[in-house]
């Protein structure tokens, strides 16, 4: 576990804000004399968040969403608009997103809307149990079907059964798979493009994250012939999922028969409708900003994502009481709740409106399960912002995580990763502005896109202590004024010494424990570019305080700030020249008489080439190449949500050149041999990104 310390710093409007708050509280023991501003917010909101009610909200949501069509999620976004208003929220919206499979919001496609009635998969022939002639069953197991199956004629249809134990491109190619239902053991999303042009009835999915839930039946959720959705032109291949036990059996038949047959009977269609989703705002003194809090609907799930949208009512909820009480003042700025389709519903809310990115000062995705504090793994973890994106949101989501789990009777265990996206805390992305941190946990048994994943598995006290980090993030970045930005930057600040110091720290290990195999020059460079590159971004994060603060007083605010960043230069240097002083004396060890001097890096033709190369982005967020069939893609992955394709992205602002970008993901990520150069030609001829300058092609 990493935990940081970050350095308080009390200012006067912040010791208004407790004198009022105590005052409120006056002979009650919620808070304690000794408690800091944050401290003592924490407590009030502890104190008055329901996780009972909380568990309510999270058990309609799952009631409706774990049927995954587009009239269930509408009744989801239903619900939750009457709950909202129901709490007092402001300006509730059941918002209407396209779903017709065409509309692009960034380069995201929208899905095409889907229903089914019922759908059924059973075992042709005799000699089969009882308990594995129905292999599948939607009424019973929603799960058992996959989200966006194609239909079949009304009386079903009978295909031969072909096991696929090879998906590579080459045997599935050799394969007789025209009308065939076929049994796949990998997730059949992978390669559905694949058994399109092979002519498949469909796929029968056996693949699961966890093969000890010998019951349990993945959840397929990913239909699109290019990517994620089902979008206009899609294949409409059938989709069943089926568990272990069932595959098990259906193997032992296959060795048995030879030849197995199954009948399939899907009740299902596609059409142009609508993605809902809904909002509502706790109101502000001030109708120019907000903060935000967005976590998805639309899954099958009670970890994912039942829980997230429950802890987002719970805390709006917590938040209205106190603030109608009269025992907390009304923030400054709104507090706005999005519970969307992921992805595509928030891109379609950011997209439609740019003006909302720009008022929304910061956010905090819940896309996490809650579960049993007793289980091995369900401690929350912080993901935190990319690098292009430092905020001092990055040092206070884990200055709130330490001092709530602290306080808990035991502490509660938790953790801290650089930037990973896998749902929609993706809004730090530059073209998109809004820092955003998402808190994520284990389900102690992996339950993720599992129809195992249910309400009985969901831990209260783990829902209670999400709505507390919730609604204390949103509270304290919705009230901050002046005052609270300078003691933010404070805490950004100490964050970014442990961070500075972790550059020195990483290389010195390797300078003092390496080998021949590393040269001294090499690891001398290396260390001070990533000391240099460190001081940069937290530099970064203790100015990003500035958005806090109304544009006429920045000057003055970066006045204030100036010291600050002068004191984390001056231990950046420091770092820097402990890093010689070590190289040195290793060096002397090792006989080698002259002084070690940085290496000069060697001539790289692929650098060269991308060195006349500016790269401008030309829509909002990531690049899911749904719109394009894999097999046009030249071996080039999506960039739709991490990983190093996406990190570089987001350098690309029209301003750096591209060996700017590649040297900026590699100081992010680490050492990679990726393709920068000939990826960004790709998406270049595509269409997907321009050259401002440069344009020749490297083969």
């Amino acid at each position: 576990m990493i935990q940081i310390y970050l350095e308080r710093r009390t200012t006067s409007m912040l010791l208004m804000f407790v004198a009022w708050l105590l005052s409120s509280m006056a002979g009650s023991a919620l808070a304690r004399s000794s408690d800091t501003p944050l401290e003592a917010l924490i407590r009030q909101v502890r104190s008055e968040v329901k996780p009972d009610q909380a568990m309510q909200y999270m058990r309609h949501v799952y009631a409706t969403d774990r049927w995954f069509t587009f009239p269930k999620f509408q009744e989801t976004a239903e619900y939750l608009a009457r709950t909202m208003k129901e709490l007092g929220l402001e300006q509730v919206q059941v918002l209407d997103a396209p779903a017709d499979g065409v509309s692009q919001f960034g380069y995201w496609t929208m899905p095409l809307a889907w229903d089914v009635k019922q759908a059924r998969l059973e075992v042709v022939g005799r000699g089969v149990p009882a308990e594995f002639r129905v292999l599948a069953d939607y009424e019973r197991v929603p799960t058992s079907l996959g989200m966006w199956s194609g239909a079949t004629p009304p009386g079903g249809v009978t295909a031969d059964l072909v096991e696929l134990k090879d998906t590579s491109p080459a045997a599935v190619e050799r394969l007789d798979l025209k009308e065939k239902m076929v049994l796949i053991h990998e997730n059949p999303t992978n390669i559905k493009w694949l058994l399109a042009k092979k002519g498949a009835l469909g796929a029968i999915n056996t693949f699961t994250e966890n093969p000890a839930l010998e019951n349990g039946r993945q959840w397929i959720n990913a239909w699109g012939d290019n990517g994620w959705a089902f979008i206009r032109n899609s294949s409409k291949l059938l989709c069943f999922s089926i568990s272990p036990r069932q595959t098990a059996f259906l193997k032992r038949l296959m060795e048995r028969r030879g030849a197995v047959r199954v009948k399939a009977m899907v009740d299902s269609r596609y059409y142009s409708g609508i993605y809902p989703y809904v909002t509502g705002v706790i109101a502000g003194t001030s109708p120019e900003e907000e903060v935000l809090t967005l976590g998805h609907t639309s899954e099958q799930g009670a970890h994912d994502n039942a829980t997230g949208v429950a802890a987002m009512v719970e805390s709006l909820a917590t938040l209205n009481r106190l603030i109608s009480a009269g025992k907390l003042p009304r923030p400054q700025r709104g507090i706005r709740i999005l519970a969307m389709g992921e992805l595509y519903g928030s891109m379609h809310y950011l997209a439609t409106d740019p003006d909302r990115a720009r008022h929304t000062v910061a956010a905090l995705c819940l896309d996490t399960p809650a579960g049993f504090y007793h289980l091995a793994g369900t401690e929350y973890t912080f993901y935190l912002n990319p690098h292009v994106s430092k905020s001092y949101v990055d040092a206070f989501t884990l200055r709130v995580a330490r001092a709530y789990f602290s306080e808990l009777s035991p502490p509660r265990p938790w953790h801290w990763r650089e930037y990973d996206s896998g749902t929609d805390n993706y809004l730090g992305d530059p073209t998109i502005g809004i820092a955003t941190t998402w808190p994520y946990s284990g389900t102690g048994v992996h339950t993720h896109h599992n129809s195992e994943d249910t309400p009985e598995t969901v831990d209260p006290r783990s829902l209670r202590d999400l709505t507390v980090l919730d609604a204390v993030y949103l509270y304290y970045l919705a009230s901050a004024g002046e005052s609270e930005a300078l003691w933010l930057a404070e805490v950004a600040l100490s964050r970014g010494y442990e961070q500075v110091a972790h550059s020195y720290s990483r290389i010195l290990d390797r300078i003092l424990t390496g080998g021949d195999h590393e040269p001294l020059d090499q690891l001398l460079r290396q260390g001070l570019d990533h000391i240099a590159y460190s001081v940069d971004r937290e530099k970064q994060a203790v100015l990003s305080v500035l958005r806090l603060i109304p544009e006429s007083g920045h000057e003055k605010t970066k006045l204030s700030l100036s010291p600050l960043l002068q004191s984390l230069e001056s231990f950046s240097q420091t770092q820097a020249e402990r890093l010689r002083v070590a190289v040195n004396r290793r060096a002397s060890q090792l006989g080698i008489a002259t002084p070690v001097e940085p290496a000069v890096a060697a001539a790289n033709a692929q650098l060269a080439a991308a060195s006349g190369i500016v790269v401008k982005r030309k829509r909002i967020g990531t690049l899911p190449l749904d719109d394009l069939p894999v097999d046009q893609r030249e071996g080039y992955p999506a960039a739709g949500f991490s990983g190093t394709p996406v990190t570089a992205l987001y350098w690309c602002d029209g301003h750096r050149t591209l060996a700017e970008v590649i040297r900026l993901t590699r100081l992010e990520l680490g050492p990679s041999d990726f393709d920068f150069v000939g990826y960004f030609h790709f998406l270049e001829r595509h269409g997907y990104v321009e050259f401002v300058k440069g344009s020749q092609e490297v083969r």
